[in-house]
């Protein structure tokens, strides 16, 4: 998709494979965070800017929490069209009106006219000092969980309780490893090897999680993590985009006993449904090729009951 080489735009993209095939996904590059004692960059209503994808799942964690934690009139948000373009990530109706540019580039090489790297969303913009804060999902889901706790009218729900805090961290690196991340590293395979490996443990541990959830309503008993929110945002997408279009065709999520429903249970919850773009989630993994047709399948119905109500861990 391209990359910027000291600030100008190259279209020629960074590798992202081993040797062997496997797809690797670069880290992120800024990394500062809100509410950090150094002071930089205080918790402050209408002081940050998000840039998005409403169908890449990294984004979509930031958007999703941006609801969930009622932050709509805390943080505000621009979205880049649903597929890339030439010169990668690009605004609909240009120009993007907090920056006045075309491309999710021109971010980049605003806060940083120097930058060498791949452009990736979210973008975690502080309209003040004008530069990028993070471009971590991980890091801002975790920053939109507790940083604006003090405003009035921010939810007070904790996704990441010091209790679970062990435990979620296990889970998140496996979900991480072989589902959020396992769904590429089968698209992106450049080899058989690697996405036959890719594919068994993305299959292995989506069945783990459907047996867990046989008896917990959700991952870990009758509370909302961060780890649900986690899985959620490639379930969401995996009948829509990723059993077709990155091969993981083994099931549907519709075949799964338990994760379909608690798929649904997940997206029922206030604040979760407006967060999520069919279209927009078709856009980005169909849409980028020329004419760039979209699929009119299948058609899910993630507001039918789930049932989920009377499990109890």
């Amino acid at each position: 998709m391209g990359q910027l080489i000291k600030g100008q735009w190259q279209a020629e993209d960074l590798p992202r494979h081993q040797a062997d095939g496997r797809f690797k996904r670069p880290n992120s590059t800024f990394r500062d965070w809100i509410g950090a004692p150094d002071g930089r960059y205080p918790a402050a209503p209408g002081r940050y800017h998000l840039f998005v994808n409403a169908g890449c799942p990294w984004a979509y964690r930031t958007i999703l929490y941006r609801s969930i934690k009622n932050l709509d009139d805390v943080v505000s948000l621009s979205r880049t069209a649903a597929a890339a373009g030439d010169q990668g990530w690009h605004f609909d109706n240009p120009p993007e009106p907090l920056l006045q540019v075309e491309h999710l580039h021109e971010v980049y090489s605003h806060a940083d006219p120097a930058f060498t790297g791949r452009v990736t969303v979210p973008v975690l913009w502080d309209t003040h000092s004008n530069t990028i804060v993070n471009n971590e999902s991980a890091d801002i889901m975790r920053m939109f969980n507790d940083a604006f706790n003090g405003i009035e009218g921010v939810s007070q729900t904790d996704y990441y309780p010091e209790t679970l805090r062990t435990e979620i961290e296990a889970l998140n690196q496996v979900i991480y490893t072989d589902v959020n991340n396992g769904v590429y590293r089968c698209g992106f395979a450049q080899s058989q090897s690697a996405y036959e490996e890719a594919y068994d443990n993305l299959f292995n541990t989506l069945d783990k999680l459907d047996d867990r959830l046989a008896v917990r309503r959700y991952l870990f008993g009758n509370q909302v993590t961060e780890t649900d929110w986690r899985l959620f945002s490639t379930l969401i997408r995996f009948d829509l985009a990723y059993y077709s279009r990155f091969k993981c065709n083994r099931n549907q999520l519709l075949d799964f006993e338990h994760l379909w429903p608690y798929t649904r249970d997940l997206y029922q919850l206030p604040g979760v449904a407006e967060t999520v773009d069919v279209s927009a989630i078709k856009g980005i993994y169909y849409g980028a090729g020329k004419p760039g047709i979209l699929p009119k399948g299948p058609q899910l119905d993630f507001s039918a009951p789930h049932n989920r109500d009377a499990i109890q861990l």
